[in-house]
């Protein structure tokens, strides 16, 4: 698909208003044209008007009409239109000129007082002026009354008209060709800081985790390059994320693995024709092999829900307001037959029906978690209590246990991933049950906290934010 010049989108989305304003500008300044020719040209109607009334004379009571010789010479002289005029008597009557001319709609009443109005003569547009003139006989004391009109053609008129348009539009088309060059030069040089920007972008390798330089780049060009730069990091700690998962999981599945592999091995061995004693042989091995797979698949499990929750893998979580007690009494029942193979007395309290804004199969996971450390470390026939309440309008999980607790400098250690105390080094586990917890902690805007059970043992306490809306 070819990709669109921004340079002609903007060149196209500019002609075409300024081609609009063009033709509006050609209609208004063709009317003002028409205005000014037409105030000029009235003028010399009305300079006409008087030439003419120079020569009208009342002798014996007969008038008569003497044309100024400037005034036939400006008739004969007039070139791209007509003039006609008349002269009538008070009764309507033509004295001299053109007799058909057409009188004005409204009876001159003022003397002196010349009056310009369109018509219409042998079928072609015509501007007259009218003009009222008493004529005095002093010797013989008679005045008479005349009306003089002279009408022209617009032939002139238009053609000044259309000369005054053409010279404009003349001048504002170039006006909009060097608009549209200024504008195309503008772009030009507006996009050059876009050109350095791909260029930097290009240059730089697949591995190079610093952010793009927004010195010099206009305001308009540092939001793109601000998100440019986000998306970077986003990345590079998307890519930090999965170089960790894959470096955990090589590091934490090589050594059951290798079990796998020898006891898969020594199994086989032990297929073979051999003493008595050899099927108790093979079972051991088989045994061993099942808890290496066992512990392999919890890794991996464990791994995986580390990389869904971490905070740089770029998973977004959806939130809602969820029941905590109905997943915590419901975790609590899943765990129940672990707990009764270990003699473990496993119990669960609530206090109120609590809610959170959360994902539910996220709490049914850090539930579960926490109960799976408790019946680890505890130890057999210890008593574990899953507790739900509300202190201060704030949900608050607890997972109680009386076994021997953790001691107050690893209380921060714990949560990092793998890490295995002293003490619990003999007891199966990765280490990563509560790096999760951590996480779907962090996730919830929740805090997890772990203290001293009354009478010994350990309380791991989360307390979540009041549940008041959902996000």
């Amino acid at each position: 698909m070819k990709r669109r010049s921004l340079r002609m989108q903007v060149s196209i989305w500019l002609l075409g208003p300024l081609l609009a304003l063009l033709a509006l500008d050609a209609c208004l300044t063709y009317q003002r044209a028409m205005d000014a020719a037409n105030a000029a040209f009235d003028r010399t109607l009305g300079f006409s008007l008087k030439s003419i009334r120079e020569g009208i004379r009342l002798r014996n009571g007969d008038i008569e009409v003497d044309l100024p010789y400037l005034s036939l010479d400006m008739f004969e002289s007039n070139t791209g239109g007509k003039i006609y005029y008349v002269v009538r008597d008070e009764s309507g009557r033509a004295i001299t000129g053109y007799a058909d001319l057409p009188l004005p709609a409204k009876r001159l009443a003022e003397p002196y007082q010349t009056r310009f109005y369109n018509s219409t003569f042998r079928g072609q547009p015509l501007r007259m002026a009218a003009l009222r003139l008493p004529v005095h006989d002093v010797p013989n004391a008679q005045t008479r009354v005349v009306q003089v009109m002279v009408g022209e053609t617009p032939d002139a008129r238009e053609a000044l008209a259309r000369e005054i348009l053409s010279g404009s539009l003349l001048q504002e088309g170039l006006l909009v060709v060097l608009a549209l060059g200024i504008v195309r030069l503008g772009v030009e040089r507006g996009l050059l800081p876009l050109r350095r920007l791909s260029a930097k972008v290009a240059a730089r390798s697949d591995d190079d985790p610093t952010p793009l330089d927004k010195e010099g780049l206009p305001c308009e060009v540092a939001p793109l390059v601000e998100s440019i730069n986000q998306y970077i990091g986003r990345t590079q700690r998307m890519l930090i994320s999965r170089r960790r998962f894959f470096a955990d999981a090589a590091h934490q599945l090589k050594t059951p693995l290798a079990v796998i592999q020898a006891e898969s091995e020594l199994a086989m061995r032990d297929d073979a024709p051999a003493p008595a004693g050899t099927r108790e042989c093979r079972d051991v091995h088989l045994r061993r092999l099942n808890r290496a797979v066992r512990q392999a698949a919890r890794i991996v499990q464990q791994l995986m829900s580390l990389s869904r929750f971490d905070a740089d893998s770029g998973h977004a979580v959806q939130l809602v307001v969820v029941p905590l007690h109905a997943i915590a009494r419901d975790a609590a029942l899943d765990w129940s037959p672990v707990a009764r193979s270990r003699g473990i007395d496993l119990g669960f309290e609530q206090a109120a029906r609590v809610d959170v804004v959360g994902q539910a199969h996220l709490l049914t996971e850090l539930v579960g978690n926490l109960i799976d450390n408790a019946i680890r470390y505890a130890g057999d026939a210890s008593v574990i209590t899953v507790r739900v309440a509300s202190h201060d309008t704030r949900p608050v999980l607890e997972v109680i246990d009386d076994g021997p607790g953790i001691a107050a400098d690893e209380r921060e250690a714990v949560f990092e991933r793998f890490y295995r105390s002293s003490a619990t080094q003999t007891v199966e586990g990765s280490g990563l049950g509560l790096s999760i917890v951590r996480e779907i902690v962090r996730v919830h805007d929740a805090r997890i906290s772990l203290l001293d059970a009354p009478g010994g043992g350990l309380i791991a306490r989360v307390t979540f934010p009041p549940a008041k809306r959902e996000r």
